[in-house]
């Protein structure tokens, strides 16, 4: 791995660590459900990762979900740890929410 490319993968896991803590954490705080963004994540991934319209998975659910799999087998190791690392942004929002609520801060 290139200089260039280790340069790129740290950039990119802090900015998906901090822009999924910053939606998660807003959500939290909104619909005052802890782990919601945590359970949403996971379908953001696969829109992240697919490359077809979200209407394929009704009109044609085989090939739909077929062309995810092969999608997901050929990530390179790069965005598996940046997408990782948005997921543990929303992880660690719900940790920041559920101590900031058990210390006695009301957020909305």
């Amino acid at each position: 791995m290139s200089e260039f490319n280790i340069l790129h993968l740290i950039i990119g896991s802090l900015l998906f660590f901090v822009l999924f803590f910053g939606v998660a954490f807003i959500l939290n705080m909104l619909l005052r459900k802890t782990w919601v963004m945590a359970f949403i994540y996971p379908f953001i991934v696969l829109l992240i990762v697919d490359d077809f319209k979200f209407g394929n998975y009704f009109s044609n659910t085989g090939w739909a979900i077929k062309q995810l799999g092969s999608n997901l087998i050929q990530l390179k190791m790069m965005d598996i740890v940046i997408l990782t690392m948005g997921f543990a942004g929303t992880i660690v929002s719900g940790i920041v929410i559920r101590t900031l609520r058990s210390r006695g801060y009301q957020m909305f």
